[in-house]
Order: structure tokens, then sequence, then C-alpha cells
């Protein structure tokens, strides 16, 4: 129908005189279908043309029933009603008459759903009987739903998408139909799929690779020979890839061939870095303030794949620098690694100036985080204005050293490890130095944060924030590093409070301490999907002794916005013990 009559539009054009037609036109109907028909109904979308000739406004007039019967069936209405009046009005002898269409259009009772029959042949039918009651449960366009075509194509394609995610990848439409009844107003849905054959994961073929070695991808690749076909599980290999510094990209897929569903290869399409990138950035922080950084990397030193990394960022708090050689990934992925860095900050007062150089075997998998160290730090503290530290802290000035053995976990059990919405991430470190072995005193260390997303409704978010930390030592912490100890405030902290702001403070400059104690709960009201706001509040303290700790509340608005790369936070927070408002933005990502 449709093509037919662009068909003969076409060749009235073609065929047209010079006597042009000038018209107007208003469309009565329901506010729905009003605007179907002003988008996608020839008179209207031909009427602001100056070349529309008298034979193609008398073609759509008489042919506009049968438009509007064709538009206003998609959105379910099936019997409309079309009157059509013409108004002329007079005009200058030089100018066309001009004419004033009038479409009323009744669309009359809208078609509703009156069954949907769901079927499922093939392996799902045979030996998974609770993937097809799962496809039936979930089907989108349940009987007394409005029949509209966009959500009736919407449900079939989901139902196939189901299908096709875990297992039966060659999954496909075998026949489709919906019976409308157009003087009962109601529609009978049928659909049948092919499940086809279940598949199962052969070995990876990978192309692409030239300066780096396929290892790589072998020694991160978490898939199992003889494991089910499953999307998600693909979609893992393929950020794992991506969390290596050797790909930019990575196109990882199998051929849904009916005829070979046994251990089909995983095809893994890789681009490859250029082997030395060099980067640069400017920003700003409210906890450090404006920065300048820059960053150079060789991926492929001594042509074995060894990564070496070193970055600078210069900010008007901070002065930090860092280099590292790392190996590529081992058969059990983890990265062994030489890191060394220089970290300068003048915060509350304090000058502290932490240096850093260790070994560390690290692995980082789709949900899980783990990494073994061997760090020698090596610290200096000073008062800015260099004086004396008062007797009643705990740290004393000069240099402090220590060998510490380490162990840090993360799980993140998320839904989405961008912006996430249900779930909870969860850090842990622990480490400890013994006395004479390149460290000034004994102690141990122990630190845990933990993150709990919550849904509410269909958008807002509930997001409860803790965290835990402690040195533990036999008598005073005066000799252990301070960059080991505690200070807390600003973002992803205390809000309403400077950074580093909340410790041991002592005329006004603030040590840090021994043990520290953070929550926070805060409620994200979304309106869209980019865009929503929030309201929070956070508490916390880092004290030397929790007999003489003072807790320190924070309560603040701000705005959200889910930038490409994360959530951006725009937040405006008062301090109640210290009585200041403080803004504070952040980009917020899933740790």
């Amino acid at each position: 129908m449709t093509w037919t009559r662009h068909l003969a539009i076409a060749f009235l054009w073609c065929a047209a005189d010079t006597a042009y037609a000038a018209y107007k036109v208003e469309i009565e109907a329901p506010k729905p279908v009003q605007s179907l028909l002003k988008d996608f109904l020839d008179l209207s979308r031909y009427q602001d043309r100056d070349d529309i000739s008298d034979e193609q406004l008398k073609f759509m007039m008489d042919t506009v029933g049968d438009q509007v019967r064709e538009l206003t069936s998609t959105e379910g209405y099936f019997a409309p009603v079309t009157k059509v009046s013409v108004q002329t009005e007079p005009a200058a002898a030089d100018q066309q008459p001009l004419r004033r269409i009038k479409l009323s259009v009744d669309p009359g009772p809208r078609t509703a759903i009156s069954s949907a029959d769901i079927a499922v042949t093939g392996v799902a039918a045979r030996e998974d009987a609770a993937r097809v009651a799962a496809l039936r449960e979930n089907w989108t366009l349940p009987p007394g739903q409005p029949f509209r075509q966009e959500d009736w194509d919407k449900a079939k394609n989901a139902g196939l998408d189901q299908l096709q995610q875990k297992k039966y990848a060659a999954a496909r439409i075998a026949s489709s139909q919906a019976r409308v009844d157009p003087d009962e107003h109601q529609a009978d849905l049928s659909v049948r799929y092919d499940s086809g054959p279940a598949f199962t994961l052969g070995p990876l073929q990978i192309t692409g690779t030239r300066r780096y070695p396929e290892t790589i991808i072998r020694n991160v690749n978490p898939l199992n020979i003889g494991e089910a076909y499953d999307v998600d599980r693909l979609l893992a290999l393929q950020r794992q890839i991506q969390n290596t510094p050797y790909f930019s990209n990575a196109i990882v897929a199998i051929d849904d061939d009916p005829e070979h569903p046994d251990l089909t290869p995983v095809k893994v399409q890789v681009t490859e870095f250029p082997t030395q990138r060099i980067r640069t950035g400017v920003g700003y922080s409210t906890d450090t303030g404006a920065q300048v950084e820059g960053r150079y990397s060789h991926y492929n030193v001594f042509d074995k794949a060894y990564v070496f990394d070193s970055q600078a960022r210069l900010e008007q708090k901070r002065q930090y620098g860092m280099m590292s050689l790392a190996m590529p990934p081992d058969d059990k992925a983890f990265v062994n690694s030489l890191n060394t860095s220089y970290d300068r900050t003048k915060l509350e007062g304090i000058d502290l100036r932490s240096q850093q150089i260790g070994l560390k075997r690290a692995r980082n998998s789709e949900n899980y985080d783990t990494t073994y160290s061997l760090t020698y730090y090596r610290d200096e503290l000073s008062q800015e204005d260099g004086s004396t530290l008062p007797a009643n802290t705990i740290v004393t000035p000069g240099k402090h050293r220590a060998l510490v053995p380490g162990f840090a976990w993360s799980r993140r059990n998320v839904d989405n490890p961008i912006f996430p919405r249900r779930g909870n991430l969860l850090t842990l470190e622990a480490g400890f130095a013994l006395k004479g072995l390149l460290t000034d005193q004994s102690f141990s260390r122990l630190y845990g944060r933990f993150k709990q997303f919550v849904p509410v409704g269909k958008r807002d978010i509930l997001v409860l924030r803790a965290e835990l930390g402690g040195v533990f030592t036999a008598g005073s912490a005066g000799a252990v590093p301070p960059s080991l100890l505690f200070r807390t405030g600003g973002n992803d902290s205390v809000r309403g409070y400077s950074y580093q702001s909340i410790g041991n403070e002592q005329n006004g400059t603030v040590y840090p301490t021994k043990y520290l104690a953070v929550g926070s709960s805060e409620y994200q009201r979304w309106f869209s999907e980019k865009w929503g706001a929030a309201v929070f509040y956070d508490i916390g303290a880092a004290a030397d002794n929790w007999n003489n700790k003072t807790f320190y509340h924070g309560v603040g608005t701000g705005a959200r916005w889910r930038s490409p790369v994360g959530t951006l936070n725009l937040d405006l927070a008062y301090g109640i013990q210290k009585r200041q408002i403080r803004p504070h933005i952040s980009l917020g990502i899933a740790f």
C-alpha cells in the first residue's frame, strides 16, 4: 500500500504542470493520533512545499482516509472515521488562492490484546523447560495491553534476545501472527520460536595481534572449553582484554551455525595500542585544587610486552610522580610489577613527603581484584610553618620508614560497573611491619570500605557507605610512616569539610591518627536517565584513641549527571561542627 502510494505521488510529480496549490492543514484528533498524523500524513508533511500541483493535492485528499487508517493501525486503531473539508480563501490577482483543509479523525476504540500464545520448539522445548517458562513469564505484551505495532515488534524481538542470550545462539522466530478483529477491537497474538541446538564454547581464534603476543589474551581468558554459550561470558572476556594496557578494542563472538553447535570457536578480534603513548591533561578537584598531568607509557619493553609507565601530576596542594615496570599477565592472569612513587601533600598545616618502592603481584578479574605487595615506605613529616609538633600528637617529626608486606582484596557485586543501581562494593586491606627489618616500629594495619546500592522505585537509588581503618602498635605509633595513618574529610568522605581536615587538630593543624570511622547515606532522585539530584548525610571521625574521639557531621544536597565515564557529582554541603558551607565536585566511578 505504502510503496504504491509513493509511486503514484512520484508519477504525478513528474506529470504535473506549472499550476501549484497553496494549502494549510488543520488536524483534529486525540493528541497521540494527532501527533502521528502531523509527522507522517502526506497532506501534513508536504503543506510547506511550494511545488505541489492541483493533481497531487487532489490525489492526497482522495486517498487520505486510506493513509489515516494505515497510520492509526500501528497504534491499535483499526476503524478510524475521517472527515475532510476544504475552504478556499480569496487571494490577490498575482497569487494562488490558499486552501484550508480541515481533517477530523475519530480513531474509534483502541484494539487490546486478548491472548498471547508463546511457543518454543527445538532443544529448549525438550530439555530446558525452565527457560521456556521464563520466556512466557517475561513476555512484554500480555493480554489487556493496547496493541501497537511497535510494541508487538519489540515483544517478539525481546523474546528472541532472551533465548539467544544463553545457550541458543541460533534461535530464530519461526512464525508470528497478530490476528486483529476490528469489530471486537481485539488482537490475538501468536509467536513460535525455534531455539535450535544448544551451543558450547570451543578454543579461542585470535586475530589482530602484531606487536603483542596472543598469550596475553589467553592468560586473561575466563572461559572454559565446553561451557555453555552465554553472551555475558563473552562480554566478560571482552572486558578482561580491554582491561589490559595493550588493546584499544576487542570484538568477541561466535559463528551461530546451527550445524556446528558443539565446541564452536570463540573468535577474538583485537585492535592494538601503539607501542608508545603520551597523554596530558588538566583538571580541577575541590580536594586538591587545579592540576596539570603528563603520562608516558611504553608497552613493549625488551620486545617482551613489558609495560613501562610513568606519570607526573602537579596540583595546588599535591605533587605526585610514579614509575612502574610490569610484566604481561602470567598463566594465572597475575601481573608482576616493580613500582616506585613520590607523593608530597601540603594539607591542613602538614607537609608530608612519602617515597615508596616495592614489588606487586596483582590480578584483576571481572568481579574480584587481588593484590599481594611488598612495599618500602620512607616518609617525612613536618609542619608547614616549620614549628615543632605538639607533644600530644602521635606523630613525631622527621623521617620514618617501614617495610610492609600487604594484601588487598576487592569485590564488585553490582548490576552495572559504571552506573550501579543494585549491589555492593567491598575493599579490604591488611599489612604489617616488624621493627629492625628496614622498619622503625612494629605495627599492623587494617582497612575496609563498603558501599551498598539499594534501588528505590523505577529510578531512584539509596547509597550507603562505610569506611573503617586502624593502625595497631604495642605502644605509641610515633614512628609509623604518616602516609599509613588516617585523616578524613572531603569528596567521597565527610562532605562539608575540606580534604583531610578531620584528624588530631592542634592549633589549627590537623595531624594523622591511628583510627578511622566514616559512614554516609545518600538518596538519589533521578528525573531522567541522565539527570538527578541527591540529599546526603555524612559522619566521620579520625582519632588516636576512641576515648577521645569527635564525630563530625555533614549534610547537603547536590546534582547528578551520568557522563560517558561515570556519574558527575556536584554537591553543596554544610559541615555542622565547623559551621561552614563547602562545594564538592567529584566523578563517581565504582572502585
